[in-house]
């Protein structure tokens, strides 16, 4: 299990509802359940960040792109508004 900035950080109780089962074949593999949940939060929250952070990439580059469009062919609402 590799160790996170998080891992030095003070820790505080928390509650979680899991499986029994699960939890009690956890304990056969580890003896340290509370590291293994906190490693796998870090690496769920890296993960999804990137993940956001490609989604807002994503839609900048969209964005862009239609504006780009927009400024070379004008709107198409521009032949067609009676305002």
């Amino acid at each position: 299990m590799k160790r996170s900035p998080a891992s030095t950080a003070r820790k505080r109780p928390v509650n979680l509802t899991l499986s029994e089962d699960l939890v009690e074949q956890v304990k056969g593999v580890t003896g340290n359940l509370s590291g293994v949940v906190e490693s796998l939060l870090a690496d769920f929250l890296s993960k999804e960040r990137e993940h956001r952070s490609n989604i807002a990439e994503q839609a900048r580059a969209t964005a862009a792109l239609w504006n780009s469009f927009g400024e070379r062919n004008g709107s198409f609402a521009d032949d067609h508004s009676t305002l």
